[in-house]
């Protein structure tokens, strides 16, 4: 992975032109996508299967005219003045024949109508217009909720002086969000930290023009795929925020990595390759660990969840895709300014004063001096704000949690206030009666039933439709719909099915759409545990992969844990309890839009181990250094020295990378605190979660607790059994294998055009050791001859020099480093494994196809005379048909060296080179 992002940052750097094009053109054909294909997102929320969803379905069969979505009017009289007066009947009388006439209007009742009760307020004060529309809000046209709210101001201007008037209803009951200038206030601060990060003005622009424009790609991405799914309008909001963030941050560590190398002399050029091919590389596994995150919302099981995941997780794999393209392409552009205005140089101190240490240093020295005390402080500090998360109710929004200026907010408040928090949340009891002899009787035996149980308010209707096959109970709760007693009250009336099946013979299911937000918030309860499970599982496997370590990923996944507790308990604080709730806009207090725990969650984790990765790598990587010139750790002398090598590989690695994360973290932590203030209702819990714990995790968890508990770790952070690293993969996340390339640019040496070159190498299978300490040369034209006794050490020198196997060592093949450039040499190198079931001539035609500059052969001496007569044909034809200028050469590995050397003989290579491996080479 960091070789092929090596090449494409130089190519990126080179061809900066091209880069940007590419990405102007993407934009465009996503903006043709958008403008062609983008329809209305859908604020509309469903889980198949659900009682209530499918009792919502049943209803749209049988019972249309209640199972659509509804407007509601409520009217509050002056002073002194009742709804029953003339001059509030006539308009309101007026108003329901206006709209009683609309083609998606299926019934406007009047409260003076009298099949239904509780419409008029008890002191006779207040009144409710019920319009009942065919479908969903979503499918509801403008143009139908203009004529709407057109009738209903008409109205309102025919009533008395005084009168109040407000329409609201689920037609009404969510407003898209939209981008505000408060929004930018993140973009401004993300700027500024830039400048001050980098102390150069064309550096600073580099994140910020690679973030916006991938986030402009992602986000007409996602208006293009309305056209193909339905997508909630929460859901590009969500992409824009992470987009910004994980965009800024991804090429802010890749431009960070090249301006110091380019400050310690690297070429700008060499510098942007090298940068894109270790940072980057970081980048990818952090981008990766998101986008797994994200997708995982999927567990809950609720499709428009699942929908906003995928296409976050879209968002964050553009801006890791643009970050390591367009990143080093704008670098190219920036070129020798890169460096910008280098940090002030210290003064020597002289000999009776100390150096002067900077704050990274100075507060690491701090953490690690006194680790205990820090660590008891970090994790009873946070757990005390984490205590509040356990209080946090989660529930779908409503006009409840909408601004107060707002319509529908203030329908919603009137009716509250005249008539019961319950009417702004009704519930439907359902059943087909077909098999009813009384169909209009048993519905009204099971509303008086159904009024005796604790939390219903009134009964306000209990009829069967116009074909008698179905009937309905509307029941009005005594709290509102986000109310946890309201859920209560669900669960109630759901534990009579069984009773009121044989007392009525109905079917019966709670149904509307309360019962439907309350089963997707009870749904995505149930969904935090397994998915907190799969997040933290993750973390493990995937930082136990990166540092090859226990401890190191046990303690990122429990600060994982810590700072996402944490972060609920703020939320909590302030949602639910209202601590700050004015400053920062909070429209209403209480539940809290019941998905932002899982998306917090997802988002969090990935963010989380990008610091842990770029923070622990770089100690990591002091730590291994200094070991190695310590060597074995043996007595007690050598293990106190290791402990204090691990405690100042702590301090080093954290003061290297502290300037990059804490610049991260603060531009984070502006892009989503900006959403908070004036952002949509339904963004708010989440921007403040994911702002409070991108604070929590990345100064107190990663910047002060991971210091000193690797402090009190010492070397043993760094242990991991023997058998568990055998198992695990490598993933070279620091871009190893770009610096390993870098370090041996010149061996075997300067100016070399050995086609094969092997210093000490070893393969391996398992426990078993096939082959050790084989050393090869091989220049461009030649043939060579690797004679073994052992058939299995033959084919895995072979297959090792053929880039399909790893190995240990130097192996250098077409002058491409191993393993880094595996990838290029098995596209560009021939092989051919001659074993029953192959025709030699056909497998050497293969390997030699596209005039490739080595081809190997394994297993010559186990064919037949004729087989190798045509086998040197093809080798004869090959070697004719080769450029001169490349010749091609041969490697045969054999157990048997006569039979190989006269079939090179026969294809015009009468004196090949041998190599006879000995017994140190070969452990068979």
């Amino acid at each position: 992975m960091s070789t092929l992002l090596y090449s494409l940052g130089r190519w990126s750097f080179r061809h900066p032109w091209r880069v940007l094009t590419a990405w102007l053109l993407l934009l465009l054909v996503v903006g043709g996508g958008a403008l062609g294909l983008g329809k209305s997102f859908d604020n509309s929320f469903s889980i198949p299967g659900t009682e209530a969803q499918e009792g919502l379905q049943q209803l749209e069969r049988t019972f249309p005219e209640v199972a659509g979505t509804s407007a509601q009017g409520i009217v509050v009289t002056a002073d002194g003045d009742s709804a029953t007066d003339e001059a509030y009947r006539d308009p309101i009388e007026d108003f329901v024949d206006a709209v009683s006439d609309l083609d998606e209007v299926s019934a406007a009742t009047s409260p003076y109508d009298d099949s239904v009760d509780g419409t008029i307020s008890d002191d006779g004060t207040a009144a409710i217009i019920r319009v009942q529309l065919d479908g969903e809000s979503t499918t509801i046209s403008d143009d139908a909720k203009d004529r709407i709210e057109s009738a209903f101001a008409d109205m309102t201007a025919e009533l008395p002086d005084g009168a109040q008037s407000a329409l609201g209803g689920d037609l009404f009951a969510t407003e898209l969000p939209a981008v505000t200038i408060t929004e930018a206030f993140g973009v401004i601060v993300a700027l500024i930290v830039l400048i001050v990060a980098f102390r150069a003005v064309a550096m600073a622009g580099v994140p910020l023009g690679v973030a916006l424009l991938g986030v402009g790609v992602s986000m007409l991405g996602i208006v293009a795929a309305t056209g193909l799914a339905t997508i909630s309008s929460t859901t590009p909001l969500l992409a824009l925020m992470l987009g910004l963030a994980v965009g800024i941050d991804y090429s802010l560590f890749i431009g960070a990595r090249h301006q110091d190398q380019v400050r310690e002399g690297v070429p700008p050029e060499e510098s942007a390759a090298r940068a894109t091919g270790t940072a980057g590389s970081a980048v990818v596994f952090a981008g990766v660990t998101v986008l797994i995150a994200l997708i995982g919302l999927g567990f809950a099981g609720i499709p428009f969840l699942t929908t906003m995941g995928i296409a976050a997780a879209v968002a964050v794999a553009i801006a890791v895709a643009i970050s390591i393209t367009l990143t080093p392409a704008f670098l190219g552009f920036v070129g020798s300014r890169a460096a910008g205005r280098p940090p002030r140089a210290r003064k020597k101190p002289r000999k009776d004063e100390k150096e002067k240490l900077g704050f990274a240093r100075r507060w690491v020295g701090l953490v690690t001096r006194h680790p205990i005390v820090t660590t008891v402080t970090i994790v009873l500090g946070l757990g005390i704000v984490a205590i509040p998360a356990a209080q946090l109710a989660l529930a779908l929004p409503n006009a409840g949690s909408l601004p107060e200026d707002s319509d529908a907010r203030q329908a919603y408040d009137l009716t509250g206030e005249h008539f019961g928090e319950g009417f702004n949340g009704p519930l439907i009891l359902t059943g087909s009666i077909i098999t009813s002899d009384d169909p209009v009787g048993v519905m009204e035996d099971l509303a008086d039933e159904v009024e005796k149980i604790d939390g219903v308010a009134e009964v306000p209707l209990a009829t069967p439709n116009e074909t008698i096959d179905t009937g309905i109970v509307q029941i009005v709760p005594e709290t509102g719909p986000s109310d946890p007693e309201t859920a209560d009250l669900v669960r109630e009336l759901r534990s009579h099915h069984d009773e009121w099946l044989d007392e009525f013979g109905i079917d019966l299911k709670v149904t509307g759409f309360t019962a439907v937000s309350i089963d997707i918030s009870d749904q995505l309860g149930d969904a935090l545990l397994p998915f907190g499970i799969f997040v933290v599982g993750l973390s493990f496997i995937l930082l136990m992969i990166v540092f090859r370590s226990i401890w190191v990923p046990l303690k990122a996944a429990l600060g994982y844990l810590l700072s996402i507790l944490a972060a609920f308990g703020v939320v909590t604080m302030v949602f639910e309890w209202g601590w700050g709730a004015d400053l920062l806009h909070i429209a209403k207090t209480g539940p809290v839009i019941a998905f932002m725990p899982i998306v917090a969650m997802g988002v969090l984790f990935g963010l989380a181990m990008d610091y842990e990765v770029f923070l622990v790598s770089r100690m990591r990587e002091d730590y291994v250094h200094a070991a190695r010139r310590l060597g074995p750790v043996t007595d007690r002398a050598s293990r106190r020295a290791a402990n204090r090598l691990a405690v100042e590989s702590v301090r080093t690695g954290y003061a290297a990378s502290a300037r990059v994360v804490t610049a991260a973290a603060i531009i984070m932590f502006a892009v989503f605190a900006a959403f908070v203030p004036e952002g949509d209702s339904n963004i708010k819990p989440i921007a403040l979660a994911l702002a409070v714990g991108i604070a929590i995790d990345a100064f107190l968890i990663r910047m002060t607790l991971v210091p000193a508990v690797m402090a009190l770790l010492g070397r043993h952070a760094w242990w991991m059994p023997r058998w568990l690293e055998r198992l695990l993969p490598h993933f070279d996340v620091e871009g190893e294998a770009v610096e390993r390339e870098r370090r041996l640019a010149d061996w075997p040496e300067p100016g070399s055009t050995a086609v094969i070159a092997a210093d000490d190498l070893r393969i391996a299978v398992g426990d078993r050791v096939l082959v050790d300490g084989l050393d090869l040369r091989l220049e461009p034209g030649e043939a060579m001859i690797v004679q073994t006794p052992d058939e299995r050490a033959a084919r895995a020198v072979a297959v090792a020099v053929a880039g399909r196997t790893a190995s240990q060592g130097l192996l250098r093949v077409a002058g491409h480093l191993m393993p880094g450039r595996a990838s290029w040499v098995r596209s560009h190198v021939g092989m051919a494994l001659f074993d029953d079931s192959t025709s030699p001539a056909d497998a050497t035609r293969q390997a030699l196809r596209g005039s490739p500059p080595l081809v190997v052969l394994d297993g010559i001496d186990r064919l037949g005379d004729s087989d190798r007569d045509q086998l040197a044909a093809a080798l004869r034809d090959a070697a004719h048909a080769a450029d001169p200028a490349h010749p091609v050469a041969v490697l045969v590995t054999a157990t048997d060296e006569r039979s190989a050397r006269s079939v090179l003989a026969s294809a015009g290579w009468p004196d090949p080179l041998t190599h006879t491996t000995t017994r140190s080479e070969v452990n068979a």
